[in-house]
């Protein structure tokens, strides 16, 4: 993701003062009692590496420097949480670094969720159909594959 600029910042920040008196009233609650508050960005694992949720989509994917555009037929797969494999690869932005994270979209430029990018841009031109491009973290299916556990 690519740093925020002045004018994005204030406004950021404007937004979320709007969200302090609720931040107030939730202190009325004790912390085991209370589940979140707001929109979930993502959880800390055990191992201190920062996971995002999918939650987060909708405030990240606008800003996203790297995107990756994924083929209908290949769509199904990744909202089931499967990889993206090369033949279902749309489009890829120029300069996509090896392990760098990417807002994956359907073609017709609706964001589906977050993965890593297998191989870089270049790699990508020259590997066979069957290889992994994109590597799933997270997607909007996982509303529903989750949605009995989800708090």
């Amino acid at each position: 993701m690519r740093p925020l600029t002045e004018d994005e910042t204030k406004i950021m920040f404007e937004k979320l003062s709007k969200y302090d008196k609720i931040l107030k009233l939730a202190t009325n609650f004790s912390r085991d009692k209370l589940i979140s508050i707001g929109t979930c960005f993502g959880k800390f694992t055990k191992t201190q590496k920062f996971r995002l949720h999918i939650t987060a989509l909708d405030f990240l994917a606008p800003y996203a420097k790297f995107k990756v555009w994924v083929k209908p037929g290949a769509e199904q797969s990744f909202l089931y949480g499967n990889h993206v494999l090369k033949s279902g690869l749309g489009r890829i932005t120029e300069n996509t670094m090896q392990y760098q994270g990417v807002v994956v979209y359907s073609m017709a430029d609706v964001p589906l969720g977050f993965g890593v990018a297998a191989k870089s841009t270049q790699e990508c031109r020259r590997v066979d159909p069957m290889s992994i491009v994109v590597f799933h973290q997270a997607d909007v299916g996982e509303f529903i594959r989750n949605e009995d556990t989800l708090t």
